[in-house]
């Protein structure tokens, strides 16, 4: 298997769905885009409809029901978009999305109305350098976040052109991207690539973005190594995922994985109200108490942030007692940073 499995049909010649599925496959391919990886393909077992990869990777009829709490931009993006292409949410650092195409399509994606081929588009050349010009007259930003889509898909000039850009912008001090292509496309992590990646001469993170053990194949090994030795950091990001990782032993096998690579575990992110997700999420309770087995039983090297993006954009906050009320009987409560309290779900 050579291909990106982008169609149907390629999913049904590969095994991975029945000729029985196709009606169900063909509509939810008219709503949200398929992609599944060589490598991640390969990673799925067909003959188990539980498989940990392919609950990821593979549509299922379920994306076709649509929840009252659902919202087509769950963290509100849209919201904090002063320009097109960034995100402006907290004071000292953006996003900037000049891509939304991605290497796969995860199936729970909070972005998924907005990303794919019918999806937001990726920005113009005018456009982002409208997008580099909010970031360098707004001296407060100290760190840029370059997501979308995945940012690692753009190619090496252009990625590169980026790079070089923001070099010289002088209070950008940190550049940091969120990626599945580690996982998902190894290879393209080759020395051209990386020195793409390093142009800039700032510190440079990447976030790397897994959800099972079993992802964490030889050749992502051998591309985090790459990173690393550029001196690139790492970081991982996962997603707290019904019937995927669920379950105090596979994220400990997992984080304990990320920290034997030398990727620090950063966040633990409860699912979003995307959506077509409902069949993906648990609830707020079920999650501390699953992240509460692994404090103690794990090194505190292998702990990440159990985090939750409060819905409507007002930003990221721990899951602790500290932002998170859940006494009252009607609805669970969440402080964001600046000491506002959200009702979770939001109402209508």
């Amino acid at each position: 298997m050579t291909l990106t499995l982008k169609t149907v049909d390629h999913l049904i010649s590969s095994g991975l769905v029945s000729e029985d599925q196709r009606i169900d496959m063909e509509k939810i391919a008219k709503t949200y885009a398929i992609a599944v990886s060589p490598l991640l393909a390969s990673l799925i077992n067909p003959d188990d409809p539980k498989d940990p990869i392919g609950l990821q990777f593979v549509p299922a009829i379920s994306e076709l029901t649509h929840t009252n709490e659902e919202l087509a931009d769950p963290i509100g993006d849209h919201a904090h978009t002063p320009v097109k292409g960034i995100v402006h949410r907290y004071p000292d650092r953006v996003l900037l999305k000049a891509v939304h195409i991605c290497p796969v399509y995860c199936r729970f994606c909070f972005r998924r109305e907005m990303v794919g081929p019918a999806g937001d588009g990726s920005l113009t050349d005018t456009e982002l350098e409208n997008a580099i010009a909010y970031i360098t007259k707004n001296k407060q930003i100290w760190e840029v976040i370059l997501t979308g889509g995945d940012p690692l898909i753009l190619s090496e000039r252009r990625l590169r052109n980026i790079m070089t850009v923001l070099s010289k912008i002088e209070h950008i001090r940190v550049i940091r991207f969120h990626s599945r292509i580690p996982v998902a496309n190894p290879e393209r992590i080759d020395d051209a690539f990386v020195s793409a990646l390093t142009a800039s001469g700032k510190t440079v993170y990447i976030a790397i973005h897994s959800n099972h053990p079993r992802e964490l194949s030889q050749p992502m090994k051998e591309a985090c190594e790459r990173l690393q030795k550029a001196g690139i950091q790492l970081l991982s990001q996962t997603v707290l995922l019904k019937d995927i990782n669920d379950d105090a032993q596979v994220l400990s096998e997992l984080m304990q994985g990320f920290v034997s690579l030398g990727i620090r575990p950063y966040y633990l992110h409860h699912p979003d109200l995307a959506p077509g997700t409902s069949h993906f999420r648990i609830s707020i309770s079920e999650g501390r108490q699953i992240f509460e087995q692994l404090r103690g039983y794990i090194s505190g090297l292998c702990q990440p942030t159990y985090v939750i993006d409060i819905p409507g954009g007002f930003g990221k906050v721990p899951v602790t007692k500290d932002y998170i009320d859940d006494t009252a009987p009607e609805c669970i409560r969440i402080r964001d940073y600046q000491g506002n309290w959200h009702n979770y779900p939001p109402r209508p």
